[in-house]
């Protein structure tokens, strides 16, 4: 069964993460991803350790479902077949610093000029306005954007989130984008630019922080793992490791507390509303991680959820993947045969009439290259 974006071309010209990511995401819903590499390849190619069959795994993680075509678009040859391939894509996605790619004819406004269908989509760090010269990378973004100065302990430095949260963020919202244009062109014919930056991901994905400030007047402040605004919402000891207890509502705090056989507290004035308990945190923590020092994490894990408390351990990544078992997502999904075969993670989108599909692995660089420039040689291409 075809993928829902069967019959859609995506030239993508874009590198390392934000962009690679959105166009796996599109590759595995059926679109006919062409990764277009410069003559040393992606950079994540280099990336490395950790490595999979002398390949870096970071590589191998965001580009499955492509075909590779490598171009020095400084050579005129390279860079025709390169504007052939934009004249002929339903949609062009790239990621260099705005007008990088201007003057080899392969920006906007010449490709709309070729194709006037097309959607093009640009990933940028800081916009094309008066931040369109400062480089995009996720650690400055988590810098700039307040990220950091939430992360840690109150006392201690500010940290960095442990992925590039906002190069993933600005990949999914190229991927909204991307959908939305496609729409509107099926329903009038017409082609559009989508642009994203990571600033502006990182701000819109800081939600209740930004909420704070932007209507609050309030500038949040880091408090270690707790929440602001709800508790607990947060890690609590067990009798071995912490555990994550979100009872974020007065029906779930009735239930733990049932489930800690100390019901009395859910019926205490100093607790009785989010609002108390959230006031009077310092007095209930104690209370609840007495009655958790006498389980493991994982007995009081079972337990509570049964009676529709949300927790969970804190678990390391080979930890995660074996609870996603557990649930029978099946979070690992092989692609290709043989000795290309390539373990990657499930597509986390489900559609019950056009599933998505890994039709192919990670390509090796210009894998593809002779068959893509045949094609493109082709005058009914």
């Amino acid at each position: 069964m075809k993928g829902p974006l069967d019959g859609v071309l995506v030239a993508d010209f874009s590198r390392i993460l934000a962009g690679p990511y959105a166009t796996m995401l599109l590759a595995d819903m059926g679109a006919d991803v062409i990764k277009v590499e410069g003559p040393r390849g992606d950079d994540t190619r280099t990336w490395m350790p950790p490595v999979r069959d002398g390949t870096s795994t970071y590589y191998l993680g965001i580009n499955r479902g492509k075909r590779s075509i490598a171009l020095d678009l400084r050579d005129e040859g390279d860079a025709e077949a390169a504007r052939e391939l934009a004249r002929r894509a339903d949609v062009v996605i790239e990621n260099f610093k705005p007008g990088g790619l201007d003057r080899f004819g392969l920006g906007y406004d010449d490709v709309r000029t070729a194709n006037p269908g097309v959607i093009y989509s640009s990933i940028t760090g800081f916009g094309t306005g008066a931040g369109r010269d400062v480089p995009g990378y996720d650690l400055m973004v988590q810098a700039i954007s307040g990220l950091m100065s939430l992360t840690g302990d109150p006392d201690g430095p500010p940290y960095r989130a442990g992925i590039s949260v906002f190069d993933v963020m600005a990949g999914n919202h190229a991927v909204i984008g991307i959908l939305a244009a496609l729409r509107h062109r099926d329903a009038t014919g017409e082609g559009q630019r989508v642009e994203v930056n990571l600033l502006s991901s990182a701000l819109t994905g800081l939600v209740n922080h930004s909420s704070a400030y932007v209507a609050g007047d309030v500038v949040p402040y880091r408090m270690g793992n707790a929440h602001p605004s709800v508790f607990p919402y947060e890690p609590l000891p067990t009798k071995d490791n912490d555990l994550i207890v979100s009872a974020a509502n007065d029906g779930q705090f009735r239930k733990l507390c049932e489930v800690l056989g100390i019901p009395e507290i859910a019926d205490d004035a100093r607790f009785a509303t989010n609002a108390d308990r959230t006031a009077n945190r310092e007095e209930l923590r104690p209370l609840l991680t007495e009655k958790l020092s006498t389980r493991s994490a994982v007995e009081w894990f079972d337990l509570l959820v049964a009676a529709g408390v949300p927790c969970g351990p804190i678990n390391t990544i080979d930890g995660g993947f074996a609870m996603a078992e557990r649930f029978e997502l099946e979070p690992i999904v092989t692609v290709g045969e043989g000795e290309r075969a390539v373990p990657t993670t499930r597509h986390p989108i489900r559609f019950s009439r056009t599933p998505v599909s890994y039709a192919l692995p990670p390509p090796e660089l210009d894998e593809h290259g002779d068959e893509i420039r045949k094609w493109l040689g082709e005058k009914d291409g």
